[in-house]
C-alpha cells in the first residue's frame, strides 16, 4: 500500500533518478507525447515525455524513449496536457462529513493529489487524540494529505465550552509528528491582536519548528487591528471577501487564499486584484475551506475551483499556479510537489482541455489512481475506536419545555435579538424582531421568517439548552432540524418552528450518536448518520451525498429556499465570525466578543 512512509525521499532515490535521466537505467513509467504544462516558467511545452521512477519525476524531455525498458509502463498522452496534480491549500475534511480515507476516495478522481487539512472540528470534540487519528489516517492514503495542528479549541475562549481544549503544549508536541505541516487557522484574531500569551505561544511553537502558521482574520477592519494580526505571524488568510482584503494581505507579506467551497464564493470578488489590478499572482492561492459530500460527488473539488477562477477571468496557467506551485511554495514544499519537475512527487493529471479541465487520468506518486472519473486506488481506513464513535452525551431525554423561551414578567411582546443568515456568506447579521408573548412564552413566528434556535450541550451531558431566534431560512409549518455539526464547538444546533419537533430532533441525534435529522409534522423525514465524533461517516461519499441530498430536499420541504442552507445552519455557533452567534454560554455579539441578552 502506497503511503507517506513508503515514498522515499528525493535524496534517497537521487541515484536512481539520475541513472534514469542519463539513460543508464529504465524508468518505472514513461508518459509519451504530451504537452508539458510548466508552472515554474508559466508556459506550455509541446511534444514532451515524462519519465517516472520511485514515485518521483526523473526527467522531462522531448524524447525519453531511451528510458523505456522491458518492464517500463508506457502511457500515451496523445497530445494532451500534462499538468501537476491539484493542491487544496486550506480545508476541513470533516466538512465533507467523511473520514479522510473516504474524502480522498471522493477527490482523487477530480485530480486532487495534495491537501492541507485543519482538523479543528474533531479537535473540539476529541482534542489531541482526535487530531492524531485524523493525522494517522491521512498518512495511510495514496495521495498527500498534510495536517495542520488546530490552533483554537475553543475558537473564542470565554465565549464557548468545547469537548476539549488545545494548549500550546499540544501544539508543540504535534509539531514533531511526521505529517504535521504547520498550525491551523488562527481564528482567535482578537487574541493575537491583544497579545494573548496562549495564542502567541502556539504561533511561536510553530515558527520555532520552522512550519507555516495559518491565518483567519474575519474582520473588515484593515487598520491597526489587521496590522497587529499580521505582525503576530499568520502567513496566510482565507477570510477575505473583497478585492481590498486580498490586496491588504499580500501587501503585508501574507498569501491571499481565495476560497470556493460549498457555500463560500469568495474568488470572483478578490481575483480582480490579479486580473484587473495586476498584482503578482504567485502570492494568491485557491482553496475550498469547506466542501460537503454532495459538492464533491456532483461538482468536483479543486478542479471546480480552478474552472471557476478561469471563468472569473484568470488566465488558465495563472489559475493553475494558484492551485499547484503557489500552494507548495507557501508550505515550504516547492522542491517536493506542486510541479512537474525532476525530483518532485510524480503527481499529475492528463487532460484534453486546459480551460474545461476534464480529468482524464490521475497519477499520484507514480501510480495511476484514477481514470475517466473512476477511482483505481485503495484508500484504507483507520480503526476508529469507540471513544470516537460515542460522543453525543445529552445527560437526559429532552422535552418541549427545554426549548421554551420565557418572556420578561408581564410582557405582552418583546424586542428579541435575531441571528440573520446571509446567503452564501459566513457572516451573519444582528437583527431584531418584535415578537408576541403567548402564555408567558415567546414562540417562533414563521409568518415573519423568525424560527427558534437552540444550542444543546452534548460533550459532557449537562442537559444544558440555550435558546434564541434566527431568521433567513424561510421555514414554515411544524418542523425542526438538528445537527451535531456545529462549527466550531460542535455541540448540537437545533433550528425549528415547533418546540416538540425540536426536542424530537435532539433526542434522535442522541440515538444516532451524531449526525443530522429533519422533522416535520411529528415525524422524521430525513437523516444523515455521522457516527465518527458526530461529524463524519465512514461510508463512501456517494452514500453520504445521497443521504445529504435527501436532507437538503427535506429542508426545502420545510420551506427553506437558501442556497446551501445546511452549511449556514452548521455555522450558527461559529463565535469568531460576526455579527451574532449562539454558544452554550448564551448569545454572542461577535463585533464586541461579548455575551449579549436575548431581549433588547
Amino acid at each position: 500500500m502506497e503511503n507517506h512512509a513508503s515514498l522515499k525521499s528525493w535524496p534517497e532515490v537521487a541515484p536512481r533518478l539520475i541513472a534514469v535521466a542519463a539513460g543508464r537505467a529504465p524508468a518505472d513509467l514513461v508518459i509519451r507525447g504530451g504537452q508539458w504544462v510548466n508552472v515554474h516558467s508559466r508556459e506550455i511545452v509541446p511534444g514532451h515525455d515524462i519519465a517516472i521512477a520511485e514515485g518521483r519525476f526523473a526527467a522531462i524531455g522531448p524524447n525519453l524513449s531511451y528510458a523505456i525498458g522491458p518492464d517500463t509502463e508506457v502511457i500515451e498522452a496523445h497530445g494532451r496536457y500534462m499538468i501537476p496534480g491539484l493542491c487544496d491549500a486550506h480545508m476541513h475534511i470533516e466538512s465533507g462529513m467523511l473520514i479522510p480515507a473516504e474524502f480522498a476516495a471522493a477527490v482523487i478522481p477530480h485530480g486532487t493529489t495534495s491537501m492541507f487539512t485543519d482538523p479543528h472540528e474533531i479537535a473540539n470534540v476529541l482534542g489531541l487524540q482526535g487530531v492524531r487519528m485524523m493525522h494517522d489516517e491521512a498518512l495511510m492514503q495514496p495521495i498527500n494529505i498534510f495536517t495542520q495542528m488546530p490552533s483554537c479549541a475553543p475558537s473564542a475562549p470565554g465565549l464557548e465550552t468545547t469537548g476539549f481544549e488545545i494548549t500550546p503544549e499540544d501544539v508543540a508536541e504535534a509539531m514533531g509528528w511526521p505529517g504535521i505541516i504547520g498550525l491551523g487557522e488562527m481564528m482567535n484574531f482578537p487574541g493575537v491582536v491583544a497579545g494573548d500569551a496562549k495564542m502567541l505561544a502556539e504561533i511561536a511553537a510553530t515558527q520555532n519548528a520552522r512550519k507555516t502558521v495559518g491565518g483567519h482574520y474575519a474582520s473588515p477592519d484593515l487598520g491597526r487591528a489587521f496590522a497587529a494580526y499580521a505582525a503576530g505571524g499568520p502567513a496566510d488568510d482565507h477570510e477575505g471577501t473583497c478585492e481590498a482584503d486580498a490586496i491588504a494581505r499580500v501587501r503585508q507579506g501574507m498569501r491571499s487564499m481565495m476560497r470556493l467551497g460549498s457555500a463560500w464564493y469568495d474568488v470572483q470578488s478578490q481575483i480582480t486584484a490579479v486580473t484587473e489590478k495586476g498584482l503578482d499572482p504567485r502570492n494568491f492561492i485557491l482553496c475550498t475551506d469547506d466542501c460537503h459530500s454532495g459538492t464533491l460527488v456532483h461538482e468536483g473539488h479543486m478542479n471546480r475551483v480552478y474552472r471557476h477562477a478561469v471563468a472569473c477571468g484568470a488566465e488558465p496557467l495563472v489559475a493553475l499556479q494558484m492551485c499547484t506551485i503557489n500552494t507548495a511554495t507557501h508550505f515550504g514544499l516547492e522542491r517536493e510537489l506542486g510541479s512537474i519537475a525532476p525530483g518532485r512527487r510524480a503527481d499529475l493529471i492528463l487532460t484534453s482541455d486546459l480551460r474545461a479541465l476534464p480529468v482524464e487520468l490521475v497519477i499520484a506518486r507514480g501510480v495511476t489512481v484514477a481514470k475517466d472519473g473512476v477511482l483505481l486506488a485503495k484508500c484504507p481506513h483507520y480503526p476508529w475506536p469507540d471513544a470516537a464513535r460515542k460522543t453525543v452525551h445529552l445527560g437526559k431525554r429532552l422535552s418541549a419545555a427545554d426549548f421554551a423561551i420565557a418572556a420578561p414578567a408581564g410582557a405582552n411582546s418583546v424586542t428579541a435579538r435575531v441571528i440573520g443568515v446571509v446567503e452564501n456568506q459566513a457572516p451573519t447579521k444582528a437583527l431584531t424582531a418584535e415578537l408576541d408573548v403567548v402564555d408567558g412564552i415567546v414562540p417562533a413566528d414563521p409568518s415573519r421568517d423568525v424560527a427558534q434556535i437552540a444550542l444543546v450541550e452534548r460533550h459532557r451531558g449537562t442537559g444544558g439548552v440555550v435558546n434564541g431566534f434566527v431568521s433567513g431560512f424561510g421555514y414554515k409549518g411544524r418542523m425542526a432540524l438538528g445537527s451535531t455539526v456545529a462549527h466550531d464547538s460542535h455541540h448540537m444546533i437545533v433550528v425549528g418552528t415547533d418546540r416538540e419537533m425540536m426536542a424530537a430532533a435532539a433526542n434522535r441525534l442522541g440515538e444516532l450518536g451524531g449526525g443530522i435529522t429533519v422533522w416535520k409534522d411529528g415525524a422524521e423525514i430525513a437523516h444523515v448518520p455521522l457516527p465518527i465524533a458526530g461529524l463524519m461517516s465512514d461510508a463512501p461519499a456517494a452514500e453520504v451525498a445521497a443521504a445529504a441530498s435527501r436532507m437538503v430536499a427535506a429542508m426545502a420541504e420545510c420551506g427553506s429556499t437558501l442556497n446551501n442552507a445546511y452549511m449556514q445552519h452548521s455555522l450558527l455557533a461559529l463565535v469568531v465570525i460576526p455579527e451574532l452567534r449562539i454558544s452554550d454560554l448564551g448569545l454572542v455579539d461577535v463585533t464586541t466578543f461579548k455575551l449579549t441578552d436575548l431581549f433588547a
